[in-house]
Parts: structure tokens; sequence; C-alpha cells
């Protein structure tokens, strides 16, 4: 669960950068909120499992007090991506909407 946190949050952080990119580059020629916004559901999707499965994994290894599991640090880090991948397309999908209702 905490690897799959930490997979699924980093994920979210590089589709986000795509939801910037193409938002920045359309915003011009009034197709950049349009495909920013595909990307903006994947990278949203990626950062909720992200979260979902930061939480899952730091309650599993919270309640596993007889073995010494590991993967605490996974966990927190695929959370705390997770939740910046979301936020960041957030900011990207709006700057793309932006941008193209002020050309």
């Amino acid at each position: 669960m905490s690897v799959g946190a930490l997979v699924t949050g980093i994920g979210s952080i590089l589709v986000s950068g795509a939801v910037w990119c193409f938002g920045l580059a359309g915003a011009s020629q009034d197709w950049g909120p349009l495909v920013s916004g595909a990307f903006f559901v994947l990278a949203a999707l990626l950062g909720l499992a992200g979260v979902g499965l930061g939480i899952v994994g730091l309650r599993g290894i919270r309640r596993d007090l007889t073995r010494a599991t590991t993967g605490k640090g996974y966990a927190i880090s695929g959370l705390s991506c997770g939740g910046f991948g979301v936020a960041s397309a957030v900011l990207g999908l709006a700057t793309a909407i932006l941008l193209t209702r002020g050309a």
C-alpha cells in the first residue's frame, strides 16, 4: 500500500506537469483548457489514489504492532505527493482557463 501510494503520488505530480504545459501552450489558441482538463482528470485520480493509499497504508502500519512493519515514510511521501499533485493540477487548469478568457 505504501509503495503504491508513492508511485501514484509521483505519477500525479508528473501528469500535473502536463496539465500546466498544455494549458499554457494552448491558451492563446483556445484549446488549452480542453486538453489540460483531460489531463487534470488523470492527475486528480492519481492524486486521490495516492492520498487514499497513503492513509490506508498508515492505518495498516499503526495497527500492526506485533511485527516490525516498514513503509511509513513511503506512505507519508505518497500522501504528500498525491496532495501536491492534485493542488498543482487544479492551479494549472485554473491558470489555463483564466489565460483563455483573458486572451
